[in-house]
C-alpha cells in the first residue's frame, strides 16, 4: 500500500498557475486544475452519489502555495535538532537526535517531529520551536473549532457531509464552507487557543480564492497537543465530540494514509490527517503528517512537518523515514511486542 501511495504522489500533474487577487495575501497564487471527480487537497469537491457516500477519487495535490520562508539555500542540511525527553532526558538525545540528523542530511530543508506517549507520559520532540506550514493538516482544526460551538447531531445534514470529505478526502471546498460558519481565522484562532496551541499562526482576515488555512504556521508539538486533546478527556470537546473526529481520521481514503501511519505496528489503529502544499516561488513541497497510532498497550501521539522537498514523493518520504526511527526508539527492543506499562 505505501508504494502504491507513494507512486500516486510522483505522479502528481501540476497545472498551469493562475494569477488570483487576493486582497489581503499577496504574492501567493493558487495552482488551478479541472474539475473532475477526484477532490484530495484538489478544489472539487467528491461526488456524492444517491447513498451519500463519496465516490473513490485519484490522489492529486495540487493546493495553494505561499511564498518560501527565509533559511539557507535549497538543500543545505539542516542545524542538529533540539531534543528533549520530559521524564528521562539521559536516554533519547545524542543518540535518536544523531540518528535523525544523520537520516535527514540526504533530504536538506526543515524537518520538526514530536511523539508523545500518552500512556507513560513519555515524550521527545525534534527541533521543538520550529514552525512550519500545517497545509492541509490544519482542517481537523477547522473541525474542532466546529464542534466547539455546534455538536455533531446538531449539525445540519450538509455540514456533516462537509466535515466527512473534508477530513477523510481532503476536500478544500467543503473545508471553505466549514471555514466561512466557524468565523474564518479569528474562529479558527479562538479555537487553536483553547486547545492550547501556543505556537500556531493562521493568516488574518480573508484570502479570496486562497485555502488560508493551509499556509497557517504550526509546530509538531502544537499538534501533538490537539491531537491528545482529543484522544484524552483533557479537551473542551465533549467524548462524542472527539470520537467522531479520531474516526473520521482513521477512515481516510486509502491514497491518503501516508506518513506518521509508517510507525504502526499490525492490527494498530491509526487515526491520521495529513496535508502537502506546493511553494510557488521555487516549486518544493511542504507536506505534514499528525494523528493518532493506538495499540499494543499503549496510545502514542504522533506529527511530524517537513518543508523544501523536491518533490511530494520526498516529503512523504521524509515523514515516514523519520517516524519509523521515532516509534522504534520508542518501543525499544520489544518492537511491536505488546507491552506493559
Amino acid at each position: 500500500m505505501r508504494a502504491r501511495n507513494r507512486a500516486a504522489a510522483a505522479a502528481v500533474l501540476l497545472i498551469t498557475a493562475q494569477a488570483t487577487a487576493c486582497s489581503t495575501c499577496q504574492g501567493l497564487t493558487p495552482v488551478s486544475m479541472p474539475t473532475s471527480s477526484s477532490s484530495p487537497e484538489g478544489q472539487a469537491a467528491p461526488l456524492v452519489p444517491a447513498s451519500g457516500t463519496p465516490s473513490p477519487a485519484p490522489f492529486l495535490a495540487v493546493v495553494p502555495a505561499v511564498p518560501a520562508p527565509v533559511f539557507p539555500g535549497a538543500g543545505a542540511p539542516q542545524a542538529p535538532g533540539r531534543v528533549r525527553d520530559a521524564r528521562s532526558p539521559k536516554i533519547f538525545p545524542k543518540k535518536l537526535g544523531h540518528t535523525l540528523d544523520v537520516f535527514l542530511a540526504r533530504y536538506g530543508g526543515r524537518t520538526a517531529a514530536s511523539v508523545h506517549d500518552l500512556g507513560t507520559g513519555r515524550r521527545y520532540n525534534y527541533h521543538q520551536t520550529l514552525q512550519l506550514p500545517s497545509a492541509n493538516t490544519s482542517k481537523v482544526s477547522i473541525l474542532t473549532a466546529l464542534l466547539l460551538g455546534t455538536r455533531w447531531r446538531e449539525l445540519g445534514e450538509r455540514a456533516r457531509a462537509d466535515a466527512k470529505n473534508m477530513i477523510r478526502f481532503s476536500d478544500n471546498e467543503a473545508a471553505g464552507r466549514l471555514y466561512e460558519r466557524i468565523g474564518l481565522e479569528p474562529g479558527l484562532a479562538s479555537a487553536n487557543r483553547r486547545f492550547g496551541l501556543k505556537r500556531t499562526y493562521t493568516p488574518g482576515r480573508r484570502c479570496v480564492d486562497l485555502h488560508c488555512w493551509s499556509i497557517a504556521q504550526t509546530t509538531a508539538e502544537d499538534q501533538i497537543r490537539l491531537v491528545k486533546a482529543l484522544a484524552t478527556g483533557e479537551s473542551p470537546l465533549a467524548p462524542a465530540e472527539r470520537r467522531r473526529i479520531l474516526g473520521l481520521m482513521e477512515r481516510v481514503t486509502p491514497e491518503q494514509k501516508w506518513g506518521i501511519s509508517a510507525g504502526a505496528c499490525g492490527n494498530d489503529q491509526v487515526s491520521l490527517k495529513n496535508g502537502w502544499l506546493r511553494h510557488m516561488a521555487n516549486g518544493r513541497w511542504a507536506v505534514a503528517s499528525a494523528g493518532l497510532i493506538r495499540g499494543h498497550g499503549h496510545d502514542y501521539a504522533v506529527a511530524v512537518l517537513t518543508e523544501d522537498s523536491p518533490s511530494m514523493e520526498t516529503g512523504i518520504a521524509r515523514i515516514e523515514g523519520v517516524t519509523e526511527r521515532l516509534m522504534d526508539a520508542f518501543r525499544g527492543e520489544r518492537g511491536c511486542e505488546r507491552t506493559v506499562s
